[in-house]
């Protein structure tokens, strides 16, 4: 993928706000300050960045967000986003944003299943161990963790619904999906929203072939078909509904504790306005007790 890709929507400077909403540690490793953009969390395999709320935790803990950033990217354009921080968080939710390692090019990326043979690292487990450190030091509820990306992150959120769809509890995918090979089937039914652009030339919805790199973008809706097969989905029709220029479809007759959504806006590569709400009721209502009352 040439050039930097833009990040939810042309990023803002990163700003203190971000850093004012880190909350004060609480936990198994309350004396370790790390979180900020200069001192991230270090974990075997990598490091991740956060932003917490301001009031304290429920019974549970806290629900969190984890973003992945897009290609060449970092987690200060995540927590840089300053009304993408204080979305996610003003509704209670830690936004845990990973480092994608660096390749030999000097750009982040993620590990995404695309065809490359080099050994490269296993960010499947590591983003598992990500929230397994976020559980002690943040006191994160493991059973409400929502996995996001934006581009080729949000390619990584494609694959680590498919390989191992346990690891979080729903996925929100912006601009990116699967690359070729596309996978043959995916491990289990999952909880997915995936969002695009109708005009997207970065990332186009039919896939496209990036020069002469051998690297295949994969089609969103052959991607799609690959979910449906997997969740179960019985009906061909969606329910179809508009959220102002957005086309929302949603895969209902799936298979016990799954959906699968699609929401198209008319721009480029961008994440739209609105998105986060949209993706955090999404998460909350697929599950929540009385939908997981709907599946049985």
């Amino acid at each position: 993928m040439r050039g930097r890709v833009r990040e939810l929507s042309h990023i803002a400077l990163f700003g203190l706000t971000a850093l004012s909403l880190l909350f004060p540690l609480t936990g198994a490793n309350a004396d370790d300050t790390c979180g900020g953009l200069d001192q991230p969390c270090k974990i075997t395999s990598g490091k991740y960045s956060f932003a917490a709320p301001t009031e304290p935790p429920g019974p549970h803990g806290y629900p969190a967000v984890v973003h992945l950033h897009g290609w060449s990217s970092s987690p200060k354009a995540v927590l840089g986003n300053d009304r993408f921080v204080q979305d996610v968080t003003s509704r209670g939710y830690v936004l845990i944003a990973p480092f994608g390692e660096v390749q030999p090019s000097g750009r982040r990326d993620w590990s995404v299943a695309d065809g490359q043979t080099r050994p490269r690292r296993d960010d499947i487990a590591f983003l598992a161990n990500v929230i397994e450190d976020a559980a002690k030091r943040l006191n994160v509820d493991k059973s409400r963790v929502l996995l996001s990306g934006f581009s080729r992150g949000g390619s990584m959120v494609w694959d680590v619904a498919c390989q191992a769809p346990g690891t979080f509890n729903g996925y929100a995918p912006v601009g990116g999906g699967f690359w070729n090979p596309l996978p043959n089937s995916c491990e289990a039914p999952v909880k997915l929203f995936h969002t695009h652009g109708w005009v997207d030339a970065t990332v186009p919805l039919e896939g496209r072939r990036l020069g002469n790199s051998g690297l295949v973008q994969g089609d969103i809706f052959e991607g799609l078909n690959i979910l449906k097969r997997t969740n179960g989905c019985r009906r061909r029709a969606s329910e179809r509904t508009n959220n102002g220029n957005k086309s929302v479809r949603t895969w209902r007759s799936c298979s016990e504790d799954s959906e699968l959504r699609l929401m198209l806006h008319p721009r480029g590569h961008i994440t739209p306005e609105g998105w986060t709400d949209m993706a955090l009721d999404c998460f909350e209502t697929v599950n929540s007790p009385e939908r997981r009352a709907e599946t049985r």
